[in-house]
């Protein structure tokens, strides 16, 4: 049986187009001129040409390159990180204003080393930001900082546009998927941050194709939903490397809709679903709608008070 599994091809659908014009040499160079990391490149992201070379985005991660958590699904490297870099808000601030972002997202390889778990940089990373590109609109996707409520704090008090924080699988896969991360942990943490700011929309992330049913991916969805999650992106798992978990399914595109209809019927106000989908896959688009959706909610609410 594991042999077969390790022979699946993958499917047509999940055949990439690569586009290595001027937009996309040109943002590889700055990116390497400025010391920054992105996760597009450390975690091997199947949408890099598409958004580097056509729509000019990229996922900063900051904090160093070298995470202190070894997830079996995940390709960023881990060990003993570096020391902080105190200038790096300034130097994404400044890529972002090269760039000419409307919409950055910033993550981070999870700092366990750190008192903070890494929320003062990621803190001031998006008030940099925001003080160079002041109509740029701020997605973060911290790690769960080990549930530390005080670094939450610090984070959701510099006010990102959206508080990202992936759930990644379900219930049951967990302990064997992701390394120190808690499923209640995450639903927890999405909790807080929107008892802390409930005006700031919160997003999560699962990947299907580690082995769970469709109704623990329901299930899933159930309990983000009951945790006030008001975005949500279903993507399939890519095995990046031999030495991380192997892919169980591929999913066919018609299921992915399938699965974004369900969750659009349980009150998410976005979900982009597919076999290439990513946390900040169309993150500009997500943005946008769940505004526009936040801002109908307050005028019907307005209507129906003043009837």
């Amino acid at each position: 049986m594991a042999k077969k599994e390790e022979h699946i091809r993958k499917p047509e659908w999940l055949k990439i187009k690569l586009n290595t014009n001027e937009s996309y040499t040109g943002l590889k160079k700055m990116m390497r001129e400025k010391k920054l990391h992105t996760v597009c490149e450390e975690a091997r992201c199947p949408n890099i040409h598409e958004c580097w070379a056509v729509r000019k985005t990229a996922t900063f991660m900051i904090l160093g390159d070298v995470c202190t958590r070894a997830c079996r699904f995940c390709a960023v490297k881990t060990g003993l990180p570096n020391e902080l870099d105190l200038q790096e808000p300034e130097r994404v601030a400044e890529s972002v204003e090269q760039m000419g972002l409307k919409h950055v997202v910033i993550t981070a390889v999870a700092r366990d080393d750190l008192k903070d778990g890494g929320a003062g940089v990621f803190a001031e990373t998006v008030r940099a930001v925001r003080r160079r590109n002041p109509f740029c609109t701020i997605e973060v996707l911290p790690s769960d900082m080990l549930g530390n409520r005080e670094s939450l704090e610090t984070l959701m008090n510099a006010r990102p546009n959206i508080m990202n924080h992936n759930i990644e699988t379900v219930r049951r896969l967990t302990p064997r998927v992701r390394a120190r991360a808690k499923y209640d942990r995450t639903l927890e943490f999405l909790r807080r941050a929107k008892e802390m700011h409930a005006d700031i929309p919160t997003k999560s992330s699962i990947m299907i194709g580690l082995g769970e049913t469709k109704e623990e991916i329901i299930e899933t969805l159930d309990d983000l939903r009951a945790h006030d999650v008001d975005i949500v992106t279903i993507g399939q798992y890519l095995q990046p490397t031999k030495k991380h978990l192997k892919v169980v399914k591929y999913y066919h595109p018609d299921e992915f809709a399938e699965l974004k209809e369900i969750a659009l019927s349980k009150g998410f106000s976005h979900c982009e679903a597919g076999p290439l989908v990513r946390s900040s896959y169309h993150a500009d688009e997500q943005v946008n709608e769940a505004q526009v959706r936040s801002e109908a909610k307050k005028a019907q609410e307005e209507t129906l008070t003043k009837g």
